[in-house]
């Protein structure tokens, strides 16, 4: 027996025998002449398109099946497949270096996901795994392999493999797939979407894992080798002996029980014992992650981030493009209110269409709301397509990386020539309330000079506490510092409630804060009242707040606020969570 640990990724337990799924070889690249490039250019546009088609057909099956946003992660592979700028890359290969399509496309396709790779950002870093995915089915449909099926399963199984990608994860019979394993990936990779999608277990990132599996199976004589897996913990153990298999089955039914729970709360007010209600919103990244935060409980979401929009591709999204996206979030959350980020990218993202100047630092550089001072087009666009949306229901839009009166100003004005832009072009709008990030300490300590001119604020805990003790929250050798109940920001909090107080505007959280129980309730003790989470936060946040009493943590948050250190903060609250 082994265990190993990796990063949970898709809630459940499961035990079962295992099936490694391995790499595919890619065709094999070669040269062409001169006299072949216009016929390999071609086919590499015929093979593109077959590719997509393909692609296209994954998706309809699968929105079939009941999984419609599921469904759009291959409309967006399709999308690549399309997309001009892998077209460029690999036309230019083929006439400049002579490179045959296979070549062309696999060098063309690793250049911009190495791209990917390098981005800090989990959720868009994964992205690279989809174009690759892309890329090694146009250069199959070049070898004149393109109608090849992918792997089967021959009983049910706990699929292991060292990434997996998205199409090969859905075409997998589901009757037969017990979970997922994987030696790389991030819980925010497509797979691991999927996963989350069917209900399916997973855990990623288990370094060792197939050398363990095949030194077990070459002891066991090459029999399957039995795989346990907890996606809640991110433990997975190879050849489990029997107390360890007893020991995952009482995790299984327990992971169950707490997942029927779950749902049949999802209905209850997160109310305090003595009254105080919450408003418990989601944070979203892409449409098809609305299905399980409203089967949660959420009522609305608190941040709505656009980045997947504009990322991957040659050319910025087109307002029909944006709208079709906000819209399918803002009918599926209907009548409660969706809150789109504006587009928050820097000089940390390359892009395209955007070139931007390097920066020593581009976290406190020309981002986010700062690029409409050069790029108001980008942010017009996207306010357009929010307007429009709001036909559908109920919509918010917030401007990130707001630090003064100025950039509010800023905004407003934007705004104003979206809506005089949408009326000169005879389209139906709808009412949108404006307001803004709260990330910058700067921003709530003037709040007083532009809270008026808003509607709502929202609290970006992990920037705010980042900007304030001046600490990358990424560097574990700085950990003290990075606990969000750190005193310095309780009463930044208690400030920016203050000030909301007085203008009589909205102010919620949609930092990684509000969904931690133990955090939350000192949110809710200083005023809050509503708290944006992911998902899986939704549960464990309602039962915290309903077992909480609001008179205990107002009291909490009073001697908190004196406090030392964030540890003394958290014993207070841990202990009241307790409760």
């Amino acid at each position: 027996m082994q265990t190993l640990f990796g990063t949970a990724a898709s809630s459940g337990v499961s035990r079962a025998r295992s099936t490694i799924v391995r790499e595919e070889a890619p065709p094999a690249g070669g040269t062409i002449t001169p006299e072949a490039v216009e016929t390999e250019l071609e086919r590499v546009a015929a093979a593109r398109a077959a590719a997509a088609a393909q692609l296209e057909a994954i998706a309809v099956g699968i929105a079939r099946a009941g999984h419609p946003d599921e469904a759009a992660i291959f409309a967006a592979q399709a999308a690549m497949a399309r997309d001009p700028m892998l077209s460029e890359l690999t036309g230019q290969r083929i006439r400049e270096r002579l490179e045959d399509g296979i070549a062309a496309t696999l060098a063309a396709v690793e250049e911009i996901a190495a791209q990917l790779r390098a981005i800090p950002d989990e959720l868009l870093a994964a992205r690279a795994a989809d174009l690759t995915d892309v890329g090694l089915r146009i250069a199959r449909h070049l070898a004149g392999r393109g109608d090849e099926a992918g792997p089967g399963l021959e009983a049910p199984a706990i699929v292991v493999a060292r990434d997996i990608p998205p199409s090969v994860a859905a075409t997998l019979p589901r009757e037969r797939l017990l979970g997922f394993a994987l030696e790389t990936g991030s819980p925010t990779a497509h797979a691991a979407i999927l996963a989350r999608a069917y209900g399916i277990p997973a855990v990623v990132g288990v370094s060792g894992l197939i050398g363990g599996l095949e030194q077990a199976a070459a002891a066991a004589g090459g029999r399957p080798v039995e795989l346990a897996i907890d996606g809640d913990s991110g433990e997975v153990v190879v050849d489990p002996d029997e107390p360890t298999a007893r020991r995952f089955d009482e995790l299984a039914a327990k992971s169950a029980r707490a997942a029927d729970r779950a749902i049949a709360e999802a209905n209850l007010p997160a109310l305090t014992s003595d009254g105080a209600e919450v408003t418990l919103l989601a944070n979203i990244g892409t449409p098809d992650e609305s299905a399980r935060c409203i089967a949660l409980g959420a009522r609305g979401v608190g941040l709505f981030r656009t980045e997947f929009l504009f990322l991957e591709r040659a050319t910025p999204p087109a307002e029909e493009e944006q709208l079709a996206a906000y819209r399918s979030v803002v009918e599926a959350f209907a009548p409660h209110p969706v809150t789109i980020r504006l587009l928050d990218i820097g000089g940390d993202k390359p892009i395209p269409y955007l070139p931007l100047e390097p920066e020593a630092n581009p976290f406190l550089g020309v981002r986010a709301l700062r690029l409409a001072a050069t790029r108001p087009d980008l942010f017009v666009t996207q306010l357009r397509a929010a307007y429009r949306a709001a036909t559908a229901g109920s919509v918010k839009v917030m401007a990130p990386m707001v630090a003064d009166a100025t950039d509010v100003e800023l905004l407003l004005s934007i705004a104003s020539q979206a809506r005089a832009g949408l009326d000169r072009d005879g389209l139906a709008r709808g009412e949108v309330e404006l307001g803004v990030m709260l990330e910058i300490p700067s921003a709530i300590l003037v709040a007083d000079t532009y809270f008026a001119r808003i509607a709502f604020g929202s609290l970006g805990t992990n920037d705010l506490l980042q900007y304030t003790v001046a600490v990358d929250r990424g560097n574990r050798a700085l950990a003290r510092y990075q606990d969000s109940l750190h005193p310095a920001l309780l009463r930044l909090v208690r400030d920016a409630v203050a000030a909301a107080e007085r203008a009589g505007i909205e102010l919620s959280v949609c930092g990684e804060m509000a969904g931690d129980p133990v955090a939350a309730l000192a949110l809710v003790g200083l005023g809050i009242r509503k708290l944006s989470m992911a998902a899986g936060s939704l549960p464990l946040v309602r039962r915290a707040v309903r077992g909480a009493r609001l008179t205990d943590l107002c009291a909490a948050v009073e001697a908190s606020l004196d406090e030392a250190t964030a540890s003394a903060v958290r014993a207070r609250f841990q202990a009241l969570a307790g409760n």
